[in-house]
């Protein structure tokens, strides 16, 4: 299973790989690409930027100085760092969006690779997929049988619940396999 700071960094790669950001103008942007419900502070940001430069995926290509004031701390601007992708980000970048294994079908990773479909070879989105869907329909066995098991051991609420989550897996595959009929079709 993919990490999650192995995620954030692809997906960190993967929009810098349309040019350089500063910290705050990337967060908003991950924000975009990786959706409303997944929750990204500067305290998991920085540090994996950090970690991407160590590895010399991306560089500081230009660095705004602090502006410090003698008025009160609110009109004070903090240093301003752009971070850009480089040549080795660049290859680690499409190695990662086109590596169809498991940590892509996962819901972590399944949602970052995603986000950089148009970025991946059609063969691999095509696996993706694929496994994403085998993956959901394993869930949805888990859960009618859970379902199935619990009905007289839980009250409504628990049940609604438990269904609720049924409902939304098989919602899923669904959609995995329009988008999956899509892809053979287009291909």
């Amino acid at each position: 299973m993919a990490k999650r700071h192995d995620v954030l960094e692809f997906a960190v790669l993967g929009v810098l790989s349309d040019g350089p950001l500063h910290g705050y103008e990337l967060r908003k942007r991950l924000a975009a690409v990786l959706g409303p419900f997944r929750a990204l502070s500067y305290g998991s940001l920085y540090p994996c930027l950090r970690r991407l430069q160590a590895k010399r995926l991306i560089d500081e290509v230009d660095v705004t100085p602090a502006i410090e004031s003698s008025a009160p701390p609110l009109s004070a601007r903090r240093a301003r760092v752009v971070y850009a992708i480089s040549a080795d980000g660049k290859e680690e970048f499409a190695d990662w969006a086109n590596q169809p294994g498991p940590e892509a079908w996962e819901d972590e990773g399944f949602a970052a690779h995603m986000a950089f479909f148009g970025r991946t070879e059609s063969r691999v989105r095509l696996r993706i997929l694929e496994g994403r869907r085998s993956r959901v329909e394993e869930r949805v066995d888990s859960l009618r049988e859970s379902l199935t098991r619990s009905r007289e051991r839980v009250d409504a609420y628990t049940l609604q619940l438990q269904q609720h989550g049924l409902d939304g897996a098989e919602r899923e595959v669904r959609w995995l396999n329009e988008l999956i009929q899509h892809e053979r079709t287009s291909t």
